[in-house]
């Protein structure tokens, strides 16, 4: 455990020279829930805080199957080629029992993951809301401060709550394939709006027709939708991440969106209303968990448990119940 062999600051010294061994154990610090390791994480990341902001943080969301990884391996190289430092954050999905990761995403991006200039991460999701891993907006600070200044964030599937990624990136790539039956592929229209870009992947040999009418189709649709708080609305683009065609035009395309809104002032603003967000959901995480864990109201919890399942109680009466005992430091309630 990284609490208990490397101090926060000999963990900053080491990952702000390089160390990717160090970025990880500070993450695996960041990502404990023991409250002597949330301690020694918050002082790392008072440090690590002032390093961080410099970077492009990028949202990559799609389907199951429309080739996430293949194209971050593909996109990621790209950046490398052009001096770039790349940080995956891919957010896996997590076993329901264990709460651990279930896919290898190092070996799904095989070219990216020999880079020294790269840092790939799975994170297991752990039933976080949005298939975005609940530290992955400290995640990203560490990886500033660590020198990685294009950071690829990878979510699972694709629907509503997956609107989290919007809430902790710059700009939101949304992938997609055509050929599916329907060729929205059933994507909802919150996604759709919060899209800075929408890339239609596996736009070679016999799809290449079919892309072009896809990619029609949704540019019709996105002009009926509302401009992003960018004043853009989505860019709709081809591209095959096993062919490597389009690749690097969809990074120019992400660096120049990234160029327009810090210029615009639009980034330090997009960025002001996800701290203020973040904010809020600390405030609510630690409430809960400051909630369950005192001992008067487990207590009183197994015992309204059984009285609300039996419906001797209605379950919001037994919350005003516990809460009531929570504010007034374990004294019964009224």
């Amino acid at each position: 455990m990284a609490s208990t062999e490397t101090s926060p600051d000999q963990l900053f010294e080491r990952l702000t020279r390089g160390d990717r061994a160090a970025l990880g154990r500070a993450i695996t610090l960041v990502e404990s829930a023991r409250p002597a390791d949330r301690d020694q994480a918050d002082a790392l990341l008072a440090r690590c805080l002032p390093l961080s902001g410099k970077s492009l943080r990028v949202g990559i969301t799609g389907i199951p199957g429309v080739g996430k990884s293949t194209l971050i391996d593909a996109l990621g190289m790209a950046f490398i080629a052009h001096r770039h430092r790349v940080a995956v954050l891919a957010v896996d999905p997590s076993s329901t029992r264990s709460g651990g990761s279930i896919l290898g995403d190092k070996t799904r991006m095989e070219r990216l993951s020999t880079q020294d200039a790269a840092f790939i991460r799975p994170s297991p999701t752990s039933g976080t809301l949005g298939g975005v891993a609940g530290r992955t907006h400290e995640i990203i600070v560490l990886c500033e401060a660590a020198g990685y200044d294009r950071i690829l964030v990878e979510t699972v599937g694709v629907g509503q709550s997956e609107l989290a990624v919007d809430r902790m990136t710059d700009l939101f790539l949304l992938l997609m394939i055509a050929g599916t039956g329907d060729e929205l592929q059933g994507i909802k229209r919150g996604i759709m709006e919060a899209a800075d870009i929408i890339a239609i992947n596996k736009a070679d040999g016999g799809q290449q027709e079919r892309s072009e009418r896809t990619r029609a189709e949704l540019k019709r649709a996105v002009a009926m939708l509302p401009a992003r708080p960018s004043g853009r609305r989505a860019e709709v683009v081809l591209c095959s991440a096993l062919q490597e065609s389009g690749i690097d035009e969809l990074r120019a395309l992400i660096e120049e969106f990234g160029e327009q809104d810090r210029r615009s002032g639009g980034l330090e603003e997009r960025r002001s209303r996800q701290r203020t967000h973040w904010l809020q959901v600390a405030i609510d995480e630690a409430l809960r968990a400051e909630f369950h864990n005192d001992p008067s109201v487990q207590e009183e919890l197994e015992r309204l448990g059984v009285a609300a399942r039996e419906g001797q109680v209605s379950p919001f009466q037994a919350a005003r119940r516990l809460i009531a005992r929570f504010r007034k430091g374990g004294a019964p309630p009224p």
